[in-house]
């Protein structure tokens, strides 16, 4: 049982560092603002979600756990509120999204 919830943890880890990078990426390589803001705000929220879901699990049934999802639950909240407060800020200050050419 203990080997199946390592290999968990580390499928969960491991995926949640491959969105964090995936993420990263797309910060650099997308065309605008909106499009970074939307590739940032999703990986996010979803990398943060598989490592500390992988780091529950090592952790077990501890006051640790508690901790955790409770961290778990303010960055899932206060991910999506702050990218879309910063879209609104950009189209408020004038920047539009860019059309396809």
């Amino acid at each position: 049982m203990a080997l199946l919830l390592d290999l968990l943890s580390f499928a969960m880890l491991l995926g949640g560092v491959f969105l964090g990078i995936s993420g990263a990426v797309g910060v650099i390589r997308f065309p605008d603002f909106y499009t970074r803001i939307h590739a940032a705000g999703v990986t996010d929220t979803l990398s943060a979600g598989l490592i500390l879901g992988g780091l529950m699990l090592q952790a077990g049934l501890t006051l640790v756990t508690l901790k955790l999802a409770f961290i778990l639950m303010f960055l899932w909240i206060t991910s999506p509120v702050a990218s879309h407060a910063l879209a609104r800020a950009a189209m408020h200050s004038g920047w539009h999204p860019r059309l396809s050419d």
